[in-house]
């Protein structure tokens, strides 16, 4: 099969398309035939090698994390789905014409290839953030950096859930935050002001997606530093909020959840789509750390 794939770390010109050996599905997973893989930070931060603690890269790097496409081939104790159902879900290496998928839903009818890939690593680091510092009715959260591919679709889940949400961006995205049912503010020096003028009852909890405002000033929003969580800033724990990186939350019913939200449009991702031919420059984009909703890599 095709698979995007890279022999040495460094920035997106060392990806290329290439033949690798079909992958098999293990216990409880599936493999289909990928329709769209989407584009995540962490896929060029491991081709970066900026998760490999000076480690050289043995053999060749695999990208992708998500994907949506029909099962061809069922992993022991699969019940669930049948092969020839279309899916979308989490698993590795999925930028490539077959891949294995770990935690899956069925994939509306109603909803695009390129949306269902582009919503399985967003949706579940969503979801898990979000209930980490327990967001649901009647809750005021921050989501600082709304705009992007896990911001936008957290301030979407949360608004689904029935909290008040006062997202941050940059100017030319805060019209698209209020599309999507977030008080929209400004990110940056006096971000703390802002805020609380947005919300003068307070906030129930913060989710800092971008990592570029201080933990110490989005912890000051609420009365417990723990009701703070972070996916992009590792020092915060410093400041006593809680930062994920995956492990907590159960995936499959992340993707129960999302599949059942897509399909009741309460959650909306813009996406772009590029043939995997041109992954170069996705990825080029995805780096700019300027985009709204998700890439997304046809094969």
């Amino acid at each position: 099969m095709r698979a995007l794939q890279f022999s040495e770390y460094g920035g997106p010109e060392v990806l290329s398309v290439g033949e690798a050996p079909d992958p098999s599905p293990g216990p409880g997973q599936v493999r289909i035939r990928v329709r769209a893989a989407s584009v995540n930070p962490v896929d060029w931060k491991i081709r970066g090698g900026f998760m490999a603690q000076g480690e050289p890269l043995e053999g060749l790097g695999t990208i992708g994390w998500d994907a949506a496409g029909v099962v061809d081939e069922l992993g022991e104790g699969v019940t669930d789905v049948a092969v020839g159902d279309d899916v979308f879900g989490l698993g590795s290496a999925t930028a490539a014409e077959l891949a294995v998928l770990n935690a899956y839903a069925r994939k509306p009818a109603s909803i695009d290839w390129a949306v269902a890939a582009a919503a399985g690593v967003a949706a579940e680091t969503s979801i898990r953030a979000l209930d980490l510092v327990g967001v649901g009715a009647g809750s005021t959260v921050l989501v600082d950096g709304g705009a992007g591919g896990v911001g936008a679709v957290a301030v979407q889940i949360a608004v689904a859930r029935g909290a008040t949400v006062v997202a941050t961006a940059s100017e030319p995205n805060l019209g698209y935050l209020r599309e999507i049912g977030a008080t929209a503010i400004h990110y940056g020096d006096g971000l703390a002001d802002r805020a609380r003028a947005a919300a003068p009852g307070g906030f129930d909890a913060v989710f800092d997606v971008a990592g570029k405002t201080d933990a110490a000033v989005l912890t000051g929003l609420v009365s417990a530093p723990s009701q703070v969580v972070s996916i992009a800033n590792f020092a915060a724990t410093a400041a006593g909020a809680q930062v994920t990186s995956g492990g907590e939350g159960d995936p499959r019913a992340a993707m129960a959840e999302t599949a059942r939200l897509l399909e009741q449009n309460q959650l909306v991702i813009k996406v772009q789509t590029f043939p995997i031919d041109r992954a170069v420059e996705a990825f080029g984009i995805s780096e700019s750390g300027h985009v709204r909703g998700k890439l997304v890599l046809l094969p």
